[in-house]
């Protein structure tokens, strides 16, 4: 299966947690499943007012496919530049999964853990969130109209789940016509094996879901 990038698998609106204590401070890794940019701030913000009595709440957020830097954002929200944002980023970039925000809130534990402990801390907490996180596979859909005659129509339903496209709608007329969600990069597979399985006797249409 061609999978483009991995996605959270979170119910929006919830969070997945993990926490761990470094020298006396608490950090606690929220991670959720992002849109876009102002998705991530909205979390964010949530996650501020859930736990008020936290020293910091530091964050990072890759909001596009996996690894791109195009749609990124990170605060190391009152820590030492450089020690707790960017360390979360860069675990976020190097993960496989995108649509992804992670915000450490941190109790302060009354000892000072310095850059490198700070940044082993914020790096170490969003590692160990994302290795018990849910995912699923990132696919980019479209649309497939297929209309063949009554005796293909088994033949269709088994090939169409055989490559993974999903029959949204079926109906029987005078023909069979089956509207179907397929995988992007599968699609001219698809309507190649669709016309060798009827020798040519079908109607093909794409457009966008």
């Amino acid at each position: 299966m061609t999978v483009l990038y991995s996605i959270p698998d979170i119910p929006k609106g919830q969070f997945h947690r993990r926490e761990m204590t470094v020298t006396r401070s608490r950090f606690l890794i929220s991670l959720f499943h992002i849109s876009s940019p102002d998705a991530a701030r909205i979390g964010i913000d949530r996650i501020r007012e859930e736990f008020p009595d936290a020293t910091h709440h530091c964050w990072a957020y890759v909001a596009g496919p996996a690894g791109d830097t195009g749609h990124i954002g990170c605060s190391d929200d009152g820590e030492p530049h450089g020690t707790a944002g960017r360390p979360m980023l860069s675990v976020l970039l190097h993960s496989g999964i995108g649509e992804i925000c992670a915000v450490a809130t941190r109790w302060f534990g009354g000892t000072k853990l310095g850059v490198g402990g700070l940044v082993r801390a914020y790096q170490g907490v969003t590692s160990l969130g994302l290795e018990s996180l849910a995912v699923r596979p990132f696919r980019i859909l479209e649309g497939l109209e297929i209309v063949v005659e009554y005796a293909f129509a088994e033949r269709v339903r088994r090939l169409l789940a055989s490559e993974e496209a999903e029959i949204m709608e079926e109906k029987f007329d005078l023909d069979a016509h089956f509207i179907a969600a397929v995988p992007k990069e599968k699609m001219d597979r698809i309507e190649r094996l669709l016309t060798d399985l009827t020798a040519g006797c079908v109607l093909l249409n794409r457009f966008s879901l």
